[in-house]
């Protein structure tokens, strides 16, 4: 591991469960942060509850010597959760790395609700769902500000959620415009608690979506990948397999579920504008949801408590889910860029020649591969000074392949799937 990883790994090892625990108390106390809520009452509402927010990163920039830039960005949407419409704003810490083009987010929403998708008066406390994902983003801030990336770090905290995946609409829109080179964007929703529905109790392992089919992708480009055996293996699910493998290093008491689904089933959140265009990204959810401290109005029926309230969340769980989530982020923020137009070739013969892009800042490429029944890479070579490598008695029709960047430290980026190269067109 390099000594920057070390570093960020030990600061990892510890987040403050008094600290998450805060700051979830802070944003439960503004009553409610339904998007539609007040936007200028000093207390209470999405406003006070966004104010708040942006303190928090001005807190943690001042403990860095000024290292993380506040920005806050806005648009107006409208659609049938908020027909007259609504002026929806997220709250960004940016932090800026070595590198002025390539970008690692870690992101939450901060608006809340209760059964009525209009009801914008209740108390929506939204303790789990999700103060628990904002809370993470603040600590994943602490932790990452300490060291300066490669890649910058945005710590975003989305509004409009609720209401349509519009603060991810909003920055992921944003990141286009700007041409960022989005290397990874962890989402954070519904992140605290291990006890689910019935009282099933699961502290151990932690949810991690990501997607097969590229949502980015057209449908030529689906069959090429469904061609070439690549479905699972995109950039998301090579984000995923990183962050399973730092759980694992890590060995915090949480195993990482990979799961091969955008998102839970029928379901969405704020990663998924990310993946329509084309970034790769996934999402962390507890293991077990409770369906009766989410998007409950507060009450008692039958002895049944029902709302989203701090008494049912686990700190010591979120904990967890934070340092996995420091962990993965400063892994892929410390590396290089993953490798373009990966390619394979070598039908017909025993070897396999692969190919790729140089990266800049790589002081070499590991290449990997897997037989085609297994999940997981299993053999690796280390390359210096070549973009290209024939690997010897692996036979293209029985393996995978894939190709990562290594930086000066040590620290790898993730892995480019590498499929059948192609032809430039004839003119």
């Amino acid at each position: 591991m390099s000594l920057i990883l070390l570093l960020v790994a030990q600061a990892a090892a510890q987040p403050s469960t008094a600290r998450l625990r805060a700051d979830v108390e802070a944003m439960v106390g503004f009553g409610t942060r339904h998007t539609l809520s007040s936007a200028t009452d000093p207390k209470r509402g999405i406003g006070a509850a966004r104010n708040w927010a942006a303190s928090r990163f001005q807190e943690i920039s001042r403990d860095c010597g000024g290292c993380i830039t506040v920005e806050r960005q806005s648009r107006r949407f409208t659609g049938p959760r908020a027909p007259n419409g609504v002026i929806v704003e997220n709250v960004l810490g940016i932090q800026r790395g070595r590198d002025p083009n390539r970008y690692v987010i870690i992101g939450a929403h901060i608006d809340s609700r209760v059964t009525g998708e209009m009801d914008f008066t209740s108390d929506a406390p939204g303790a789990n769902d999700n103060a628990s994902g904002v809370a993470l983003v603040f600590e994943a801030a602490r932790a990452l500000s300490k060291r300066q990336f490669d890649a910058n770090i945005v710590y975003a905290v989305f509004s409009g959620e609720e209401q349509g995946l519009w603060g991810g609409t909003l920055l992921a829109e944003t990141a286009r415009a700007r041409g960022w080179q989005v290397s990874a964007m962890l989402n954070n929703d519904i992140v605290g608690n291990s006890v689910g529905q019935g009282g099933v109790r699961n502290a151990r392992e932690v949810r991690v979506f990501s997607e097969g089919i590229r949502a980015s992708e057209e449908l030529v480009e689906q069959m090429r990948r469904r061609g070439e055996g690549g479905e699972d293996d995109g950039p998301s699910r090579a984000l995923a397999r990183l962050i399973d493998g730092e759980a694992e290093e890590f060995r915090g008491g949480l195993d990482v579920v990979r799961v091969g689904r955008p998102d839970r089933f029928g379901r969405g959140g704020d990663h998924e504008p990310f993946l329509r265009l084309g970034y790769p990204a996934v999402r962390f959810s507890v293991a077990n949801e409770n369906w009766d401290r989410q998007h409950q109005d507060l009450r008692t029926v039958d002895g049944v408590e029902y709302g989203d309230t701090v008494e049912g969340m686990d700190f010591d769980y979120l904990a967890k889910v934070t340092a996995i989530n420091i962990r993965s982020a400063a892994r892929v923020a410390a590396a290089p860029g993953a490798p373009e137009n990966a390619s394979i070739g070598g039908a017909l013969s025993r070897d396999t020649v692969v190919k790729w892009n140089p990266v800049p800042g790589a002081r070499r490429y590991r290449v990997r591969w897997r037989r085609t029944d297994r999940e997981d890479w299993t053999n690796a070579q280390d390359v210096t000074g070549a973009t290209t490598v024939t690997l010897r008695q692996v036979p293209v029709d029985d393996h995978y392949v894939g190709v990562s960047a290594v930086g000066a430290d040590g620290s790898e980026s993730l892995v480019s799937f590498a499929g059948r190269e192609q032809t430039p067109a004839r003119r």
